[in-house]
């Protein structure tokens, strides 16, 4: 069985567009019949030129060879060019085709793609989602206004999630890091105080931020939410430091997380030698592939850290982050956009099973999912803008006023 062909499909993702303004899928065939799903995590290029990088890195490595040799596509891929080094676009076109393979793998063989990694550890996977605003909220009312949140926070734990992120620190921009503002402490740990008081002990609180700050500007902002046990707080300096990210973990009680931006074993290794983060937030579709995240779930076991893989993005790299969890005895929580409802329930042919705050994992062969692909090619792209942005300039609050997402 060779890989015979590929199509890269590019959806757009219709209001409230919760997990990004598009998803980017890749579709492989084999000279069999057999189809394989991926789906790319990356966002420095707009989805048309990140379509030439994927379907060059598959014609120069994947082309016409074994969906099975994972490993050696890997490696083709990460030094080709003699660059030998982790590039985020590179990293995010093999991660969408390495996915692809095990896909079709798993089918081959009849297994999902957890079976062939170890198999099972957990029945169900516990998850997690952010506030995100209803319908008729205004976005950047809604993530700046606490009292709101914690109604929001309220009503999901009702629902059944046991854990709830939010990230009111303020904008992201390429000029970061930076000291946090009075405002922006004060109404961080507004945030934090108001829905600790909405959830009691029902939910653990996961605070997010996006690299924005100092290392002394983290550890100020971290104290100032200590005194409300988060579960963790979410890459607070800029992520290519693991040093400076281990400065912060050593001043705070709260738990650091990280990774979301991180590519390959060799990045997150860096980061867990350093001692920067107690959990590890690797993307799927961005981090090297499966292969590569179980090589670092099994690092970080044995550093003692725990995994809970990130999702801003399709239902595609939903279901690769869940076979990874499914076989991990260090896996903590789930990241999922909200109850995988609505548009991305749609863009599968069956949808995510969750009840209780849990993800009940599909057990069909290979990733356990298909894309519905008469939805998926009647929402077409047809943006200029990025998969998710930063503010463009330094952060100046007198001018940006209330940041409403990326």
């Amino acid at each position: 069985m060779r890989i015979a062909g590929l199509e890269v499909i590019i959806v757009g993702n219709p209001p409230p567009g919760f997990g990004g303004r598009y998803f980017q899928f890749v579709k492989l065939t084999t000279d069999d019949g057999l189809v394989g799903w991926g789906e790319a995590y990356a966002a420095s290029v707009g989805p048309e030129a990140m379509t030439r990088v994927i379907e060059d890195v598959f014609d120069r490595h994947l082309l016409g060879r074994s969906p099975f040799d994972t490993e050696a596509f890997f490696r083709r891929a990460l030094g080709s060019g003699f660059s030998h080094r982790p590039d985020p676009t590179v990293m995010g076109a093999a991660s969408a085709l390495e996915m692809a393979c095990w896909d079709i793998v798993g089918k081959a063989l009849y297994k999902p793609v957890h079976a062939l990694l170890g198999g099972k550890v957990w029945d169900r996977l516990r998850t997690y989602t952010y506030l995100y605003p209803g319908p008729d909220d205004d976005p950047a009312a809604f993530y700046n206004d606490p009292e709101a949140g914690a109604e929001q926070a309220a009503r999901l734990v009702d629902q059944g999630f046991t854990a709830i992120k939010f990230d009111p620190a303020g904008p992201y921009t390429p000029f970061d890091g930076r000291q946090p503002d009075r405002a922006h402490l004060e109404r961080s740990e507004r945030f934090c105080r108001l829905i600790r008081q909405a959830v009691g002990d029902r939910a653990d609180l996961l605070f997010g931020t996006h690299g924005q700050f100092t290392p002394a500007g983290a550890i100020r902002l971290a104290r100032r939410l200590e005194p409300f046990d988060p579960l963790w707080f979410e890459e607070p300096v800029p992520p290519l430091d693991p040093e400076q990210m281990a400065r912060v973990a050593r001043a705070t009680t709260i738990p650091i997380a990280a990774g979301e931006r991180l590519c390959t074993k060799w990045e997150f290794n860096r980061l867990l030698r350093a001692g920067g983060a107690a959990i590890l937030q690797m993307n799927l579709g961005r981090v090297g592939g499966i292969l590569e995240a179980r090589k670092i779930t099994a690092m970080a076991e044995a550093e003692g850290a725990q995994i809970a893989p990130h999702l801003y993005c399709g239902p595609i790299v939903a279901a690769a982050n869940a076979q990874i969890a499914l076989g991990a005895s260090n896996f903590l929580i789930l990241e999922g956009i909200g109850r995988w409802e609505g548009f991305q329930a749609e863009l599968l042919t069956r949808p995510f099973d969750w009840e209780d705050g849990h993800l009940l994992p599909p057990d069909g062969p290979g990733l356990g999912v298909e894309i519905n692909e008469t939805v998926a090619r009647a929402h077409p792209y047809d943006g200029g803008r990025l998969h998710l942005e930063m503010t463009a300039d330094p952060f100046d609050p007198a001018r940006d006023g209330l940041f409403g997402g990326g």
